[in-house]
């Protein structure tokens, strides 16, 4: 069976403020438009939304890589009322000690609370639990050290 994509979809209160914030968080760009349209406006003007619904009331966003998932937020009525069942773990580069793991992990939440996130918990030395700044849990946590690739037996 051959691996799929997936697409993550956050609901929310205000679409904008929260496509502003991942953007930050993740190095994503708002998804551009599909090949037909000449721009990002016109692919979005031809969206038949519901009536009062804007399109400020969703974004899309997406890896300029094409590696990671695409993020969808959409906005809805009702408020968020308990924890996520899923959240994102936004991972930084593991490489170094772990005194040096742990300095970039707290520097990273550091630049994401001044993006608009709060600090949750932290797991000394392992992660830092956080809200984005409309309450959606996430955490900061190292990646996993590259593994090494086995060099060949000499002959």
């Amino acid at each position: 069976m051959t691996a799929v994509r997936i697409d993550l979809t956050l609901d929310c209160a205000d679409a904008q403020l929260l496509a502003a914030f991942w953007k930050s968080a993740l190095g994503y760009v708002d998804q551009p438009p599909p090949p037909r349209f000449a721009t990002r406006e016109e692919w979005l003007a031809q969206l038949e939304l519901p009536e009062g619904e804007s399109l400020d009331d969703v974004a899309w966003l997406c890896d300029p890589d094409g590696v990671g998932p695409r993020l969808s937020l959409l906005k809805v009525p009702e408020p968020k009322a308990a924890k996520n069942r899923l959240h994102i773990d936004v991972r930084i580069a593991g490489h170094g000690t772990p005194a040096e793991r742990w300095a970039r992990i707290r520097a990273e939440a550091a630049r994401l609370v001044a993006a608009g996130g709060s600090v949750l918990a932290e797991a000394d030395g392992h992660h830092v639990v956080m809200a984005d700044p409309e309450g959606n849990e996430f955490c900061v946590a190292a990646a996993a050290p590259p593994t090494p690739t086995p060099t060949p037996a000499a002959a």
